[in-house]
């Protein structure tokens, strides 16, 4: 039996990385899977792997995210989870970058998330029961140099899951965020002497960088109902980096 029998799953962001890994592992425990991203031919391969569907989605429309939801709702009845997991990264401190590069990331990593909480919640608030897991970041927990408009968004999904939480917890739908630290995906390999992952880990008190399937092992954990009593928590997957 696995333990996401009968739900169905929203995978933004689902291409490669964290939302592959989140989207293979809960098609075996399970789940019908809908993955989303903007890198077609790649969303489409893992979906085919795992016997899922796959939607082009930029998570900066909204009528797109109400024509998908409307979509599986009406093929399959119901939606159990969404995770928010697409986004992007940009370095640059705040004295460096200029306001369209500030933009773009606020429009994808906070936006999006924003458009995605508010086309299921209505959904899931009428079958009384929902999971909405929202990616944020270590960033999102501290201050950080070199990538101001990232962190800045992913503060902003911590606030934003919070107040989703307290909003829809009297109709059973549990809004929670996921703060990564250094994860072996392509973004790591986006941030300045990522070329040195020695000088990277040796901070981090694990002594490693995670894997993208630990990620989506405890995006598992909160999609499932044995976190049915977590809702507006942060849960922290860093190697103990924040311990520091």
């Amino acid at each position: 039996m696995g333990r996401l029998d009968g739900k169905v799953c929203l995978i933004t962001g689902a291409a490669r990385g964290q939302g592959a890994a989140e989207a293979r592992l809960f098609a075996s425990e399970g789940a019908e899977v809908w993955l989303t991203d903007v890198l077609d031919a790649q969303g489409a391969a893992v979906a085919d792997e795992i016997g899922g569907h796959y939607r082009h989605l930029d998570v900066r429309d909204e009528s797109a995210w109400t024509d998908l939801v409307q979509e599986i709702s009406g093929t399959s009845g119901r939606l159990d989870v969404l995770v928010n997991n697409a986004g992007i990264f940009d370095t640059g401190r705040h004295f460096e970058i200029d306001a369209v590069a500030f933009q773009r990331v606020m429009d994808v990593n906070c936006l999006g998330v924003f458009l995605g909480m508010k086309a299921v919640s209505p959904v899931m608030r009428e079958q009384g029961s929902g999971s909405i897991i929202n990616i944020s970041s270590l960033a999102g927990l501290t201050g950080g140099v070199g990538a101001f408009a990232y962190t800045t968004s992913k503060w902003a999904v911590r606030g934003m899951t919070k107040a989703a939480a307290a909003e829809n917890g009297r109709r059973n739908v549990r809004v929670n965020s996921i703060h990564p630290g250094l994860i072996d995906t392509d973004m790591l390999h986006q941030l300045p002497g990522s070329q040195d992952e020695a000088r990277l880990t040796r901070r981090i008190p694990l002594g490693r960088a995670a894997q993208a399937e630990e990620v989506a092992s405890l995006a598992l954990f909160l999609a499932s109902d044995e976190s049915s009593y977590s809702t507006g928590a942060e849960f922290v997957i860093d190697g103990g980096l924040n311990a520091l």
